[in-house]
């Protein structure tokens, strides 16, 4: 019984010991693929999130302002 025992014992601290190992080469996967997906994106000419909305308030200004001076040329225009 005491060698039945040790087998589950042994077989158990194996079971552990693989999954720290898989647990590990996981980890380290992701890193990699973290790694190589922020080069990736670095290598191409994407803006980022703060550049795409201080571009969208520049234009949507631009808009309001043609949008006033069109009225005004109309006005100007009729009188």
């Amino acid at each position: 019984m005491q060698t039945r025992d040790k087998i589950f014992d042994d077989i158990s601290q194996l079971m552990t010991n693989a999954m720290g190992v898989a647990q590990g080469a996981r980890d380290e996967a992701e890193t990699a693929m973290k790694g190589m997906i922020d080069r990736w994106l670095a290598d191409r000419d994407f803006v980022t999130r703060e550049e795409f909305d201080a571009v969208r308030a520049m234009a949507e200004k631009a808009r309001a302002e043609n949008e006033a001076l069109k009225a005004r040329i109309e006005a100007l225009e009729k009188g």
